[in-house]
């Protein structure tokens, strides 16, 4: 009879931030492994739960013994298990007794083995029904398996300390005191880490006392949060802490981040929230140092009012519900206190000394023994920025940008950067402000980092852009240029992310930018350098395959993509009026016969350019003369008669409307095709045809390569 299996490991406090995921391996695992081994109905459901100090799943529809299962088992090679007279020989004997003994039967003869072809050769064969396994032996394998696979960050040696075990050393992520394994109501006889399989447990340290007994698996999360005050769902924990959050909240905004809340979600079996207060003086401190501080070391969730400005109130998450909570308020308000004493004190430490009189210090830290040190680096994305700004027409930009690459790198050597990396750039812009810099320079130590990963802002001002692209396009370049690309999935300098970056920049703000020129503007950066090898071409195709994942990720069809990316366009701010162009051509009732004779066309000029005459064909004038056959006549006329109207669409990026001009080319092409030899025995009409083709070629992808869309 099918029923429910409830299995619990009860340990000493896991780690925090593994938690949600040894749950879900945890439970996956054992799933797995009881479907695998034919335990489970179609219908069976795993339930994951997780606590500080429990792992545990709930699976649904669990058999008691496993299905029989039909097994053809090869037993040898006939030239093997026969001698020169056909009778069974020494070794096939031998063999069949080892497999009557594995099957459970009395004896195997040769009259019940199947012959039968195997490869090249014969071998015999052996069909045989084995028989389901017992609960208690399939699952004993799924524990042992799933424990040796969980996703533990570091393992710990323990010895028993009672039962039958006691002395044994144990590796497991943390020490474990009990195991439940129920099938419906009765315990499964397995054995785990030297514990003995119960339907014992324990509730919370503090609001529990004594064992609690689990009657049947349906019932466990419920006697847990009754008897034990403790809710066992990871899931359900964390929402029931974001709910507390907000309420306790009130009009002020809970900063919450999803990391911090499955930490403290993993710290907690009975999470209650209070409410805390810090000195009003410890605003004076960048608000991004002090929420930094309270999340990182304490965990603790920060209040902004309705405008995002810091409150002098935080919350806390307790492990424990009490009436008279004051002691843990109080607690909590005090362990903060010099945490916010030390942001205060770096930051006013900072301040003490400017920005630029910390940029020649950079010479001291290290960015690559063969690129170099920061100092170095800075001076490279100095002049880079300067040229980028120079490129985007602004002379004003050029000293801002500037400016700003040569501040940019400097809070590096802050102490508040010291003691929270994450807030390179952020205390950039503090302090630069404080050194009376200009606006755009201040923002762009925050902005030049940006996008830092997918989804992030890009930079606001001009001067962040510049020095941006210039910042992502000198590691790029440099560190390919060293050897260092990224290899299957290792990018240990995160090259993809920074291409998707200078991507994101080009496409969304429409910069008018030349990718050659980027890359060749970069790449004089280290002209000097013996260690550097000028990488733009490999470069080039890397950016634009990581351009093709950009597109797809906006939604974007693949033969779309291929139809502009294939041509590899230089300055992409039009990429997207291109890509609905082709959306709005590939529409059209002509797109697929027109997509079908381009296609025709590229494979023809691939063939013939070059051949048969000194100077390409493809290069060569349409001389009129020499249109002999009405349907080319009529193509030529028909592509003069658009011409004006495709430049004109072109001057004003109206990409679509040149598209659906090229559409009425239609019947004059399939018209060519089926009336014209192209391939003349005379070879000026040949290579008349020749150009025809080619001049109709650059008309129909001037916008895109709409070869790419035929099927």
């Amino acid at each position: 009879m099918n029923q429910t299996l409830l299995i619990e490991l009860l340990t000493e406090e896991l780690p925090p931030k593994a938690l949600s995921k040894l749950g879900d391996a945890f439970a996956a695992g054992i799933f797995n492994g009881l479907k695998t081994r034919d335990f489970l109905a179609d219908d069976a459901v795993a339930t994951p739960y997780a606590t500080p100090r429990r792992l545990a799943v709930i699976v649904t529809n669990v058999r008691a013994v496993s299905l029989d299962k039909a097994m053809r088992e090869k037993v040898l090679p006939v030239s093997i298990a026969l001698d020169a007279t056909g009778a069974p020989s020494a070794p096939l004997i031998k063999k069949l007794a080892a497999l009557a003994t594995q099957t459970g039967v009395p004896a195997i003869t040769l009259d019940q083995l199947e012959r039968a072809a195997d490869g090249k050769a014969e071998s015999f064969f052996y069909a045989y029904t084995a028989k389901g396994n017992a609960l208690p032996t399939g699952l004993q394998t799924v524990l042992e398996e799933t424990l040796a696979k969980l996703p533990i960050p570091k393992v710990m040696s323990y010895q028993r300390q009672s039962g039958r075990d006691a002395g044994q050393t144990v590796h497991f992520v943390r020490p474990a005191h009990k195991l439940i394994a129920l099938h419906g109501g009765n315990v499964v006889p397995v054995n785990l880490l030297g514990l003995d399989a119960g339907n014992v447990t324990l509730g919370h340290r503090f609001l529990s006392q004594g064992e609690i007994t689990i009657a049947e698996p349906s019932q466990y999360a419920a006697t847990l949060a009754t008897r034990g005050h403790v809710i066992a769902g990871f899931a359900e924990r964390k929402e029931n802490i974001r709910t507390a959050l907000l309420r306790a909240a009130g009009d002020d905004q809970v900063l919450m981040p999803e990391a911090l809340l499955d930490e403290v979600a993993a710290l907690v079996e009975w999470p209650v929230v209070y409410a805390c207060k810090f000195e009003e003086a410890f605003l004076s401190v960048p608000q991004e140092c002090l929420i930094l501080t309270m999340q990182t070391n304490q965990k603790y969730f920060a209040l902004t009012d309705a405008a995002g400005k810091l409150r002098s109130r935080f919350l806390i998450v307790s492990n424990l519900a009490t009436d008279d909570p004051h002691h843990i308020i109080e607690g909590n308000e005090r362990v903060v206190r010099p945490r916010l004493s030390d942001a205060k004190f770096f930051y006013e430490q900072d301040q003490k000394k400017t920005l630029a009189d910390r940029v020649p210090l950079l010479a001291n830290v290290v960015y690559h023994n063969k690129l170099g040190n920061q100092l170095q680096r800075t001076e490279r994305i100095q002049t880079l920025a300067g040229r980028i700004a120079a490129m985007l027409g602004d002379g004003n930009e050029v000293a801002l940008a500037q400016r700003a690459a040569f501040l940019a790198k400097a809070d590096l050597l802050t102490d508040m950067v010291g003691e929270f990396p994450e807030l390179q750039g952020i205390m950039g812009s503090y302090y630069a402000r404080h050194d009376g810099e200009h606006e755009d320079v201040a923002r762009t130590a925050a902005e030049h980092y940006q996008p830092r990963f997918a989804g992030d802002a890009l930079p606001l001002t001009a001067t962040g852009t510049a020095v941006a692209l210039a910042d992502k396009l000198e590691t790029l370049v440099g560190i390919w240029g060293i050897g260092l690309q990224p290899t299957g999935d290792k990018d240990p300098f995160a090259l993809r992310r920074h291409a998707l970056g200078v991507l994101r920049m080009l496409v969304e703000k429409r910069l008018p930018l030349s990718i050659v020129a980027l890359l060749s503007a970069a790449s004089a950066l280290f002209a000097d350098n013996p260690n550097f090898k000028d990488p733009s071409a490999e470069l080039s195709n890397f950016i634009y395959d990581r351009l093709r994942g950009l597109l797809r990720e906006r939604g974007y069809a693949q033969n779309e993509i291929e139809a502009v990316v294939a041509q590899q366009p230089d300055i992409l701010a039009d990429i997207d009026a291109r890509l609905a162009a082709v959306q709005a051509f590939a529409a059209l009732p002509q797109a697929e016969a027109l997509a079908a004779a381009n296609k025709r066309i590229t494979n023809i000029l691939k063939k013939n350019e070059g051949a048969d005459h000194p100077n390409s064909a493809i290069a060569a004038t349409v001389q009129r003369d020499l249109l002999q056959e009405t349907a080319e006549q009529n193509l030529y006329a028909a592509m003069l008669k658009l011409a004006p109207d495709i430049d004109t669409a072109f001057v004003h990026n109206d990409f679509t409307g040149a598209l659906k001009a090229l559409a009425q080319l239609r019947e004059g092409v399939d018209a060519f095709f089926n009336d014209v030899m192209v391939m003349a025995e005379d070879l000026q009409l040949r290579n008349n045809r020749l150009a025809l083709l080619a001049q109709l070629h650059r008309m129909l992808n001037r916008v895109a390569d709409i070869s790419k869309l035929a099927a």
